[in-house]
């Protein structure tokens, strides 16, 4: 039986071990290989798994206390025979004790072999049956598992010897026992620890403190404790050589290529599906304002606290830009974390990948980031609420989904937006009121911690700290710059913030260089932490320092919040999916349920349809609209500046060089622009026509908009080719330099053309009279209208003008001095008042009109004068000069007409078709243009049916294979 104080010498070591245990393994016992679970149990002298450490120190200390002790010497004058008895005694008994323990020994070894095959069925028995899935593994890996070197695989895991070096001094920790029993004996007692027998016995012990001191109670202390440390860093270093060979062997399996790898459908991994469903329904908030409640880690602190320097270390790779104080993060950024065989970073939306083992990738992966983040921030803000999205893969990297904020500010400084503060406020609030998400709270240790906002932040969104994860960064400038290092342990323990969490960290993210490795860094705070008083005097636990710890703390928090809460959110959706089928049932029972997207593609369709059937216009419909167009825009200039001043001069010789000299000077500068003009012109107009009469055959309505839009951008982006307009002019030039009419109907076309030319003139001529000399006396009687006193004395005017007209019909165009004067003098006897001006205004009309007038009687004549034109004759009567003059004309219009409809059909459709299609590839590629384009509360629900049911199939896909690997 055990005394006193060996009772409480056992329950000391019992929470020595238990603590030294815990403390220096990061892996559970029962995670550990069964070869070294089995060493571990048998040097800790625990032959039964389940059996806690703390029994077998106990039994090793009652075996130590049944040990034969030294007898103590007679008493002067006692005799040595009973001596001799008792010595003899204890001969025997050690005897049997050495018998004895040959068969404990032997009983150990057949006990410790059935246990290890006991707990190795154990551990397979707990392995899930994979030969279902034997398909999805392909045939080379089963290969390359038979060509694995078993004697090299065996050559590379650590030997019995070093892992027994890693085991602690079970005699070091017998005498430490020891010692720390003799101290609650003497505490129980009252006896002081160390009594000597006799004056022999002390004055030796005197002698021998002379020599060697012995150490203090604290000394001994702080020995076992840095002893500890020491054995903890050695399991620490021997567990990450072997991951690190674990990592490097499942490398080498992923990078073997085969052809039959390829041909199988590939397995997307659980995080991979996760984080396309967050995509989707960042995408579905951001249109359609709704919100979701799936868990990611959301990344807060204040500004440069070291925000992304923790998810760099996380991420295992520098990927985000960085800045001496500025703010860097402009806008929130999704990083999905997932392991692969590569360490690769790639965008959302972009197909590159950057290997993060090349610093060029690395450089030029930060500079995306940075122009993605400037890119998204609109004029005149500083920060975006648009998520960039980012997923990077790698060896040994924690599965999660982090979302890094822009740091909180507490001042607004010069070249920031006024509403800078607010918005970074609301960007993190929208993403911590998820109740479901996890706050990664960032706090910088090298300042006050009374100058941190986010802390308050965090605890008006989780006051109770339930999904809360404190990170205290910079723990190296803290210990150094603070005069009280026990402030640090208050921080991590929760107690000099307000706010709760469920765990507090303490990490170093380098040294402040920004050309520092994440190796290096990871060094440096292993170092750091070896070194630093604040894990030797116990105000920081192990678990809860380095970024590692952090990082396996916070991918664990993370999928724990994904299982709980995962389905509740697909039964809303699914919810959401039933009311929204049912209201499009409902309103839209005979159409199909098409996006925006679809929607587009379809008026893509039909406007391009349209845009071909110009090539189907015939040349004669293109000639007759171009000749038409065309003559519209040029007669007021042949008719105003052409004709009437050569034919008023009343000489075929002035009249034939007047024309030709304006005709020149017309073909020169103005015709062919004036051509170009026109048929661009008849090819918008052509184009709004097809188009239209499409929108007539039952065309869906909704597309109105979009294809107005079409068409205008497409006309604005077309450019003629003017190197035609060169060609234009010369063929302009000789057809209005040849004056021979070769036959009758050319002849009488070209009267027919004066013909209907000079009518259209003179009733115009006509209209503009009777509007300046108002209505007359029959439109007055029948209308009830009067006219204005202007309009009475233009009458007025208008009849002595006519009657001089009479007197004198051969007149010339322009009214002399004199004739002016008389005709003012007579008004004013009949007492009206005229002005000079007025006068010659109204003469001009009154003349043209004449002159129209005797140019058709003309024109009547020269119908018959086509013989004596064709031999030459001269004739006074006949001389048919203008008749000419319009043919030439006419004869321009028709060659023009031509050469457009050529270069119009086998040119200028073909460019507007190409600058439709470029167009529509444009608005199809610009999200914005299509959501205002395209419009409606059919479309609308359409987009809602799309996300509703590929984000419920995305949910139900992980959370299939969330339930399978379970």
């Amino acid at each position: 039986m055990l005394r006193v104080g060996d009772k409480a010498a056992c329950m000391a070591c019992r929470n020595l071990v238990s603590t030294n245990m815990g403390v220096r393994f990061r892996v559970p016992l029962q995670k550990l290989h069964p070869l070294s679970r089995a060493i571990h149990h048998r040097y800790s002298g625990n032959s039964n798994p389940q059996r806690p450490p703390h029994r077998a120190a106990a039994r090793y200390f009652t075996s130590m206390s049944r040990l034969p002790m030294r007898p103590p010497k007679p008493p002067p004058g006692s005799g040595g025979r009973g001596h001799q008895q008792q010595r003899n005694f204890w001969a025997i008994r050690l005897a049997a004790r050495l018998l004895k323990l040959r068969y404990i020994l032997l009983g150990s070894a057949v006990g410790g072999g059935y246990t290890a095959k006991k707990t190795y069925e154990e551990w397979k028995d707990m392995l899930p049956d994979f030969s279902e899935y034997n398909w999805v593994i392909p045939d080379f890996v089963w290969e390359l598992s038979n060509q694995i070197d078993l004697d090299k695989l065996t050559k590379a895991l650590p030997d019995i010897e070093e892992i027994v070096k890693l085991l602690p001094d079970f005699d070091k920790i017998g005498e430490n026992f020891s010692f720390l029993k003799s101290l609650l004996s003497s505490e129980t007692t009252g006896d002081p620890p160390l009594k000597a027998t006799d004056s022999s016995a002390a004055a030796k012990q005197d002698a021998s403190d002379k020599q060697y001191k012995k150490p203090s109670d604290k000394e001994k202390f702080d020995q076992l404790q840095e002893e500890l440390l020491r054995t903890q860093l050695k399991y620490q270093r021997m567990l990450e050589r072997l991951e690190k060979e674990n990592k490097e062997l499942r490398k080498v399996v992923l990078q073997k290529d085969d052809k039959g790898i390829h041909q199988r459908k590939v397995k997307k991994s659980l995080i991979d599906l996760y984080s396309e469903v967050l995509d989707i329904l960042s995408d579905y908030d951001a249109n359609y304002n709704t919100q979701d409640h799936l868990p990611r880690v959301v990344v807060v602190g204040d500004q440069s606290a070291g925000k992304t320097s923790v998810l760099e270390m996380i991420a295992q790779a520098r990927i985000f830009p960085r800045g001496s104080g500025e703010m860097m993060t402009r806008s929130p950024v999704k990083v999905t974390l997932s392991e692969g065989p590569h360490h690769v970073a790639m965008f959302k939306d972009s197909g590159r990948e950057f290997d993060l083992t090349k610093e060029d990738d690395l450089a030029a992966l930060r500079h995306e980031i940075e122009l993605r983040m400037r890119k998204s921030v609109k004029a005149g803000q500083t920060v975006s609420c648009e998520t960039i999205s980012l997923s990077v893969k790698g060896p040994g990297i924690q599965r999660m989904v982090l979302v890094d904020l822009p740091g909180v500010i507490s001042t607004v400084t010069a070249g920031m937006a006024a509403d800078t503060k607010d918005t970074i406020f609301s960007i993190s609030r929208a993403y911590m009121q998820n109740p479901n998400a996890i706050i990664l709270c960032i706090q910088d240790g090298s300042v006050d911690a009374e100058r941190s906002i986010v802390t308050d932040l965090v605890s008006q969104m989780d006051p109770q700290g339930k999904r809360t994860i404190f990170v205290l960064t910079k723990v190296d400038l803290a210990e150094k710059n603070l005069a009280s290092p026990n402030r640090i342990q208050q921080i991590v323990e929760g107690k000099l913030f307000p706010m709760k969490a469920l765990g507090y960290f303490a990490v170093v993210t380098g040294k402040g260089s920004s050309g520092e490795s994440i190796d290096s860094i990871k060094d440096y705070e292993e170092d750091f932490f070896q070194n630093s008083r604040l894990l030797k005097d116990g105000m920081l636990k192990a678990h809860q320092v380095t970024t590692k710890n952090l990082s396996l703390a916070v991918s664990d928090c993370f999928w724990k919040m994904v299982r709980e809460s995962v389905e509740q959110q697909a039964d809303v959706f699914k919810a959401s999916r039933f009311n929204l089928e049912t209201e499009w049932k409902n309103n839209y029972p005979r159409l199909r349920e098409l996006d925006r997207n679809e929607l587009f593609e379809k008026a893509k369709n039909e406007i391009l349809d349209e845009v071909i059937s110009l090539s189907q216009v015939t040349p004669q419909h293109w000639e007759a609209i171009l000749q038409k167009k065309m003559w519209e825009r040029v007669s007021t200039h042949v008719i105003e500046n052409i004709y009437l001043p050569a034919a008023q001069t009343m000489d075929s010789g002035t009249f034939n060089t007047t024309v030709d000299i304006k005709l020149k000077q017309w073909t020169d500068k103005q015709l062919p622009y004036k051509a170009l003009e026109v048929a661009w012109e008849t090819l918008q107009e052509e184009f709004a026509r097809f188009m239209a009469e499409y929108k007539g055959k039952d065309q869906d309505d909704i597309f109105d908009k979009l294809k107005e839009a079409v068409k205008d951008e497409s006309i604005k982006r077309h450019k003629w080719n003017e190197r035609a307009m060169d060609s234009l002019r010369v063929i302009q030039h000789n057809a209005l330099e040849d004056r021979s009419i070769t036959d009758k109907p050319q002849w009488d076309a070209a009267i027919m053309f004066m013909e209907e030319t000079l009518h259209s003139r003179l009733k115009d001529t006509d209209s503009v009279i009777r509007d300046m000399v108002g209505p007359g006396w029959t439109q007055r009687w029948m209308n009830w209208t009067s006219r204005t006193p202007d309009q009475h004395v233009r009458n007025e005017t208008k009849n002595e003008l006519e009657r001089l007209l009479k007197l004198h019909d051969e007149h010339t165009a322009y009214l002399a001095n004199d004739e002016v004067t008389t005709v003012r003098k007579n008004l004013e006897a009949r007492s009206v008042e005229v002005d000079p001006v007025l006068i010659k205004d109204t003469w001009h009309q009154l003349y043209r009109r004449h002159f129209l007038q005797k140019a058709l009687s003309h024109c009547n004549l020269c119908k018959r004068g086509f013989y004596y034109y064709q031999r030459h004759f001269v004739d006074s009567e006949l001389e048919c000069n203008d008749v000419v003059l319009f043919w030439r004309i006419q004869r321009m219009l028709v060659i023009t007409g031509n050469t457009l409809r050529q270069q119009l059909t086998n040119t200028e459709v073909r460019r507007l078709e190409k600058n439709v299609k470029e167009v529509l590839e444009d608005f199809g590629e610009d999200q914005e243009k299509k959501t205002h384009l395209i419009t409606g509360r059919r479309v609308q629900l359409a987009e809602d049916l799309k996300k509703v049911r590929e984000i419920q199939e995305k949910l139900e896909a992980f959370i299939e294979a969330l339930h399978k690997e379970k």
